[in-house]
């Protein structure tokens, strides 16, 4: 059994805090690398249609010797599969590719701007949660119109709105939105996809506690009771990435990372134009 920190969603599933990440992992890197991290000690795992990898993903599940029961896996529906009926194929055919009886979050992957699909989309993961084929359901990218909207016409909150978060993005709005209305913040790109690796003052506060940019990173996610999923292929990395529960930032740390956030930190793409 793990003993890695969990947090509690609002439709009371407990989620690992540290999940690991599969975006732009190749089907046989997904397979080694999935292996891997739930050796390391990983227990939730973050894949998408989209990914092309979900087929990895479940060969890593199937060929661990942890009990599905301890896994945590979450997939999405990706965009040209929004729609009630549509999103309820798209879900058959992600547990197919994963050969899987169920999942345990079943995420939106963008609102996508100019479209209203989302909202028939999100009356069809409140059926599959409904019928017991996810255990929880969430949304991905949403700003806070879009929940807004779908907690008022369905009366259901998403559990999760996993966006794009780290200390040069922090987006400090949509993360109170967020604990105000029991939603938890999942931050895909924890490192900016790489790029804020090098700031200085992460190093800094690396060298006090022994451990890496990286590390001082993913535990400022972690301080701030966010759920993270920090993304490699590299075994070693992989095994850094989780080993962030033996040290806590202070204070002054948290202030110094808070100082960092920045008007133009988005690396990925900006939910109010991408469709």
């Amino acid at each position: 059994m793990s003993t890695k920190p969990t947090i509690r969603l609002n439709d009371g599933s407990a989620m690992p805090q540290v999940g690991f990440g599969v975006w732009r992992v190749s089907n046989d890197d997904a397979r080694r690398a999935v292996a891997g991290a739930i050796e390391a000690g990983y227990r939730s795992v973050d894949t998408a249609s989209i990914y092309g990898n979900e087929e990895g993903v479940g060969e890593a599940i199937r060929s661990t010797p942890v009990a599905r029961e301890e896994l945590f896996i979450t997939t999405k529906v990706w965009n040209d599969r929004q729609g009630y009926d549509s999103t309820l194929r798209a879900f058959d055919e992600s547990l197919e590719r994963l050969k899987l009886e169920y999942v345990d979050l079943y995420l939106i992957h963008w609102p996508m701007v100019g479209s209203e699909a989302y909202r028939d989309t999100w009356r069809a993961l409140i059926k599959l949660q409904q019928d017991g084929r996810t255990k929880s359901i969430g949304v991905s990218n949403f700003m806070v119109p879009h929940l807004q909207r779908i907690i008022d016409e369905t009366g259901v909150t998403p559990a999760v709105n996993q966006i794009e978060l780290h200390p040069r993005l922090q987006q400090k709005e949509l993360s109170a939105f967020h604990k105000a209305n029991g939603i938890v913040t999942e931050c895909w790109g924890p490192l900016g996809q790489g790029t804020i690796l090098s700031d200085e003052t992460f190093a800094t506060i690396g060298r006090k506690y022994g451990k890496t940019p990286a590390q001082v990173i993913l535990r400022w996610h972690l301080d701030n009771g966010f759920v993270v999923i920090p993304k490699s292929v590299t075994p070693s990395r992989i095994r850094d990435n989780i080993d962030v529960f033996d040290f806590k930032l202070d204070a002054d740390d948290m202030r110094r990372i808070e100082r960092l956030d920045a008007a133009s930190g988005r690396v990925g793409p900006d939910p109010a134009v991408f469709a």
